[in-house]
């Protein structure tokens, strides 16, 4: 362990300056994420029913009570294309 002793001063002109090293690091993560970022597909008909709140239907009773009942959805979608 090395003690390092010195105003403010001395030791920013020693060491840097560690908001300007913060910066450049942040900007080249940056970078890096907006070159890593996928296109995103278009969502199927299907997929874009589910995400509908509106179009939920649940189960009422029983042990399923409460979640989506997939089986009476996908009926109502098929009649709603028509």
């Amino acid at each position: 362990m090395v003690k390092v002793e010195g105003t403010l001063d001395e030791l920013r002109a020693l060491l840097g300056r560690a908001e300007r090293a913060t910066a450049t690091a942040s900007k080249t993560v940056k970078e890096v994420k907006t070159t890593a970022k996928k296109t995103r597909r278009k969502l199927s008909e299907w997929q874009r029913y589910i995400k509908n709140r509106a179009n939920h239907i649940k189960f009422k009773r029983g042990s399923k009570k409460g979640r989506l009942d997939l089986a009476a959805m996908s009926k109502a979608f098929k009649r709603s294309k028509k």
